[in-house]
């Protein structure tokens, strides 16, 4: 069996006594896996939300999606695609520190680097955990690929923070990624920043780097394929890859009640759903986080049930690539 440094079997494995010949379950696609078999698709928890500057409890998030795979099927009726044609498995969670949040973060980097290296042709999906795990699981997608790499973040959010006044935190990770000389900021797009959530310094401090951004408004007055077409412009000029993030607090607060830093008049459902499945349907789209979801806060499961669709509507698009 292969062993992969810092990564740990999943902690939940669902199961269901229901059968349907006819109907598959993610529970009954998305394995855990073996520790031998070449995978296609990575199901990574990185279960951090020590880092978030709301109270928050996403680490609990790549258990409580898990805790939905018997509830979903794989069959995505709207683009006629069955996710099972697609070899994935649940590669287990990042080991975290009990106390040290930096070596939380080296075990991230560390971990997705071997992960990497065992499976060279892997595609991560990342499920965090808060929005800081973003930064080391960039720069091990860097090495990975050697050249420079773009970024697509859905966001309410900048995340430039300054790192001297709280050190690496959920609202740090473009700014850690920008000042380890990991991603330069003209290969970096926004998607759903928003009004209130943010400060004029930081804006100023975006548009010094050349991050492009596009606020809420934007999204809802020009369309998000629009939108997501020139982001993809900017994250693919002059890039070997590109490495996707999604927080759910871009939603608007009534469709994610569960993520710490609620916004109102934010995406709809619909949008982010079509904004992952075009972005999955880039080629040179080949890693993939989502974060910042709180299950303590989340009636009903919610945002986790949102959470898990974003997932395998990114998947669709994977699935429809060079087929449109």
């Amino acid at each position: 069996m292969k062993k992969i440094e810092f990564l740990n079997p999943p902690e939940i494995i669902r199961r269901s006594n229901w059968r349907d010949r006819f109907e598959t379950k993610v529970a009954q696609w998305l394995l855990p896996w073996d520790g031998e078999e070449a995978v296609g698709i990575g199901f990574i928890g990185i279960p951090l939300s020590k880092t978030s500057i709301s109270v928050s409890a996403a680490s609990m998030t790549p258990n409580a999606m898990r805790e939905l795979f018997t509830t979903v099927t794989t069959y995505n009726i709207d683009h006629d695609v069955d996710l099972q044609e697609l070899h994935a498995r649940d590669m287990g969670d990042i080991q975290m520190h009990v106390t040290d949040l930096y070596k939380c973060h080296i075990n991230i980097e560390q971990g997705l680097t071997h992960l990497y290296q065992t499976l060279p042709e892997i595609f991560p999906l990342i499920v965090g955990g808060d929005h800081s795990i973003t930064c080391p699981s960039v720069k091990a997608f860097k090495k990975r690929f050697g050249g420079k790499v773009g970024i697509v973040q859905i966001d309410s959010h900048m995340d430039v923070r300054n790192l001297e006044d709280g050190g690496p935190t959920n609202g740090t990770p473009i700014r850690g990624l920008i000042e380890s000389g990991t991603v330069e900021g003209c290969q970096i797009a926004q998607v759903g920043i928003h009004s209130f959530a943010n400060s004029k310094p930081y804006r100023e401090y975006a548009a010094a780097q050349g991050i492009t951004q596009f606020t809420a408004r934007q999204v809802a007055l020009e369309g998000i394929h629009s939108i997501i077409d020139q982001a993809l412009e900017v994250a693919d000029k002059g890039t070997e890859a590109i490495y996707v993030t999604v927080d759910m607090d871009v939603l608007d607060q009534a469709y994610a009640p569960g993520v710490p830093a609620m916004v109102p008049s934010g995406m709809t459902s619909w949008q982010l759903l079509e904004a992952v499945f075009r972005l999955g349907q880039h080629p040179k789209v080949k890693g993939f986080d989502i974060v910042c979801i709180d299950p303590l806060q989340d009636p009903r499961k919610a945002t986790v049930r949102m959470g898990l669709h974003v997932i395998l509507t990114f998947l669709t698009g994977i699935m429809k690539r060079g087929k449109q």
